[in-house]
């Protein structure tokens, strides 16, 4: 028994001598062997992929590129020469007159822009202001092939004009859906500008719906950082799948150059005037002869209207359709078949969009009174800016078109 005890004494001993050597010298052993079969919890990197992989020298990580939209739209952008002629002045034919004041011969002028073949037909996209009164117009492709350019058709009230170009293996830009783009969403410009070439530009969305800029009559602009140029001017503006969202029209510049307030006509708006062009061979719009007014808290008070929103009419064209359907200056046109008008632009965009001919639903507020009119509107004529209306009375007129009736 006492041999047992001292075996048993010299066992415990010799494991507690190692126990705290082990501890010692080696206490991971010690921490494994403690909870068998437990793991460490880290985040790993997901393996490289063709996306995460790094960059080899020069290249470009295919996710932040936008190469492939250029090298889809780019070949449907094209360069537009717009030649006009030199104007002769009768004066030049007086011997006496270019003796004093010698030769004043006009001199031919030459513009600058781009376009967009929209369809394989041959049709292109571009700015009534880069065609206008040309009496030749070129049109050169990204290949290379250059051809003249027909006018189909032009609509100055949304500065967009639609040509014809005659050529085999068009390529053809495909049309985006300008409604879906959001704030934020990238874009790339593509044109000629300062007729150095091809140039695409980068940038985002700035914001949507702009209007009152004095740019054109009808005006739904999108807005945009990508740097446009005078000559980019009927390009294309395309998102990162190299789908048309817009034609660049104009830029807000000081120095006529980009300062990264850009412009470009929504293609919804191009595509109802190319469908229109081609198919009537002019824009027709509603129109009702009126003189609208955004209506401001300043404006109700004064003419006594109790109306929190909607559009002041200051002036009604003698006999036109607004008049002829009982609309007077100073009613505030509140909805348009259903559609609410808030401001002028909406207003001139819900009539314009009317069916010349077809009676439509009017809500109007006439000093506190509601009132709902029938109106048929007549065809918007060019110069409907320039029609002569009735004025809008002053407050207090004896006239009483803005009280209540």
């Amino acid at each position: 028994m006492k041999r047992l005890w001292l075996l048993f004494a010299q066992t415990v001993t010799i494991l507690v001598a190692v126990y705290f050597i082990v501890a010692t010298l080696q206490p991971g052993w010690l921490h494994r062997a403690s909870v068998p079969g437990a793991r460490v919890s880290v985040i790993e990197a997901p393996p490289p992929t063709a996306s995460t992989a790094p960059a080899t020298p020069g290249s470009v990580p295919a996710h932040d590129s936008l190469s492939a939209a250029a090298r889809r739209a780019a070949p449907a952008v094209v360069s537009i020469t717009a030649s006009k002629s030199a104007r002769h002045d009768e004066l030049m034919n007086d011997p006496w007159f270019r003796f004093f004041f010698g030769n004043q011969g006009g001199q031919p002028q030459v513009g600058l822009g781009s376009g967009v073949i929209v369809s394989p037909e041959g049709y292109v996209l571009t700015n009534n202001h880069v065609i206008e009164g040309a009496d030749k117009i070129e049109v050169a492709l990204n290949d290379g092939r250059r051809v003249p350019g027909k006018v189909i058709g032009t609509d100055p009230d949304t500065d967009v004009a639609v040509l014809k170009i005659s050529l085999a293996r068009l390529p053809v830009i495909t049309l985006g859906n300008s409604a879906a783009l959001q704030v934020g969403d990238r874009v790339l410009a593509i044109g000629n500008p300062f007729g150095v070439g091809q140039t695409v530009t980068s940038g985002i969305v700035s914001a949507l719906g702009r209007s009152q800029l004095g740019i054109n009559t009808f005006e739904d602009f999108i807005q945009t950082d990508a740097a446009i140029n005078p000559g980019n001017s009927g390009g294309a503006l395309v998102d990162i799948n190299g789908n048309l969202e817009g034609i660049n029209t104009a830029i807000y510049s000081r120095s006529g150059g980009s300062m990264g307030i850009g412009f470009a006509i929504p293609v919804s708006v191009a595509r109802q005037v190319l469908e229109a062009i081609v198919r009537d061979g002019k824009v027709t719009r509603g129109w009702i002869g009126v003189e609208p007014t955004d209506l401001t808290p300043e404006l109700a008070q004064t003419f006594g209207i109790k109306a929190e929103y909607g559009v002041i009419i200051t002036g009604v064209l003698q006999s036109g359709p607004a008049a002829n359907a009982g609309i007077r200056p100073g009613d505030v046109i509140t909805s348009v078949d259903g559609h609410k008008t808030s401001n002028t632009q909406e207003l001139l965009s819900t009539v314009a969009a009317l069916k010349p001919g077809e009676s439509a639903h009017f809500t109007l507020q006439r000093g506190s009174k509601s009132i709902a009119l029938n109106v048929t509107p007549g065809t918007r004529p060019r110069n409907a800016a320039a029609q002569r209306v009735v004025p809008m009375p002053s407050p207090g007129d004896s006239g009483g078109d803005t009280g209540d009736e």
